[in-house]
């Protein structure tokens, strides 16, 4: 998939969950930086977002979870807010480690300088007891590409919202190094992508390729 996505450019459509958390990102968004919106404010940006990122989605799951957003705006508000106003959303970070040719280039959600925290946000189903560790490592990237400011993870579901903050930042950080290394030295294989295309195979057993994915899967690697 990582292949097909990044290599050649096929890019999978985000179902309903992904949706979601674009949508509730932007109504906590609004209510932090607006202290005096109301909730009903902050909910309904994030609906209209939804509906618009999903008004041609097959996804069956498309009402449900359009039910929980209020829920997940009102809890990620009142966990957060306490913090003030943000003093930067959706921010460009770039990492520079010793060994690569390229930065690393992400976007933090929301950063409080003032406190020298940076907060991402996840929306979830279920909430995770700890850090799950890909989310980890994105922390830490964000961490040490913002003067090592701390960094917490902030997880909101239908029901519950904790937030954990992150430990070992730089044990993560020099996992993150080490597989761009692995991936700069992979591409550095070949300028043809139709190359990549010969070295791997989808496992067509992953979730990951079912539905139209499945017809990528034969149409670029005839399987």
């Amino acid at each position: 998939m990582w292949v097909l996505e990044k290599i050649l450019g096929v890019r999978q459509p985000a179902g309903a969950p992904a949706r979601r958390g674009v949508a509730v990102e932007e109504g906590v968004t609004l209510g932090l930086m607006n202290p005096d919106a109301s909730l009903d404010e902050c909910v309904k940006v994030a609906v209209v977002r939804y509906d618009t990122l999903t008004a041609l989605s097959p996804d069956a799951r498309r009402e449900r979870y359009r039910e929980t957003i209020s829920d997940m705006v009102r809890q990620a508000l009142a966990e957060l807010r306490p913090y003030g106003v943000p003093s930067s959303v959706q921010g460009r970070v770039e990492w520079r480690p010793d060994g690569l040719r390229l930065p690393v280039i992400g976007f933090f959600d929301f950063e409080w300088a003032q406190h020298g925290i940076i907060v991402d946000l996840k929306t979830a189903e279920k909430l995770p007891s700890r850090i799950k560790v890909s989310h980890a490592r994105q922390a830490a990237f964000y961490a040490a590409a913002s003067d090592n400011m701390a960094a917490r993870l902030t997880y909101v579901t239908p029901k519950k919202c904790e937030t954990y903050e992150l430990e070992n930042i730089r044990e993560h950080r020099e996992a993150l190094r080490r597989i761009a290394m692995r991936i700069e030295n992979f591409l550095a294989l070949s300028d043809d992508p139709e190359f990549f295309k010969s070295i791997t195979v989808p496992d067509l057993d992953s979730f990951y390729w079912g539905g139209p994915a499945r017809q990528l899967a034969y149409e670029h690697w005839q399987i």
